[in-house]
């Protein structure tokens, strides 16, 4: 008889994060987790599609940063979604740019994002596919099966839909509270918590 503990179906890190065992994380080394981010079974990170450019040297004379996949606090990637950071052409040469996401950002089932940058307080429904270059900004709702274009750039307190995606409407006053991701953080892992009534 063993007498370590059974392996949890999550890998639970210093900072909070819990990665699904059955996650696919490429590149780890440019992929950065801000903390009590979950990354359910069949997500796939890109990390691997990193700078191929030497950005600048940083002002203190460093080494510059080549993180691929920045992700904030209080994330949920839902099954089978993938990030991917965008590519073009930069100088004559094929690079890929940064992909960034705020904190409290929740991207749904089967969804594709290959934004540069996804605000804080963030909702992607199931089955979306977010185009290379889109900016989402902070307090926005993505509904399920849109399709926003490359490049888009959606406001804050949006709420987005269709094919090609397009605003249909605010966030209402008040409506701000659904964004908060803590709870939904502790019903999962390997000792997840129930719910409060």
């Amino acid at each position: 008889m063993s007498r370590r503990p059974p392996r949890g179906e999550y890998i639970e890190t210093d900072t909070g994060n819990k990665v699904a065992r059955k996650a696919t994380l490429v590149g780890t080394q440019n992929i950065m987790l801000g903390g009590k981010t979950v990354i359910q079974p069949d997500v796939m990170i890109r990390g691997d599609l990193a700078r191929t450019i030497p950005p600048a040297q940083s002002a203190s004379g460093g080494p510059a940063n080549n993180t691929a996949v920045a992700i904030g606090r209080y994330c949920f990637l839902s099954r089978g979604c993938c990030l991917r950071p965008p590519g073009r052409m930069y100088k004559g040469v094929f690079t890929f740019m940064p992909l960034r996401l705020g904190d409290h950002v929740f991207v749904g089932p089967g969804t594709v994002v290959q934004a540069a940058q996804i605000g804080n307080h963030v909702h992607i429904g199931a089955k979306v596919v977010i185009g290379e270059f889109a900016i989402i900004k902070d307090y926005v709702k993505v509904l399920d099966g849109s399709l926003v274009p490359p490049n888009m750039v959606i406001p804050s307190f949006s709420i987005v839909a269709g094919q090609p995606a397009r605003i249909i409407g605010e966030i209402p006053e008040g409506g701000i509270d659904a964004f908060e991701l803590r709870d939904l953080y502790k019903t999962v892992g390997n000792h997840p918590q129930p719910t409060a009534p």
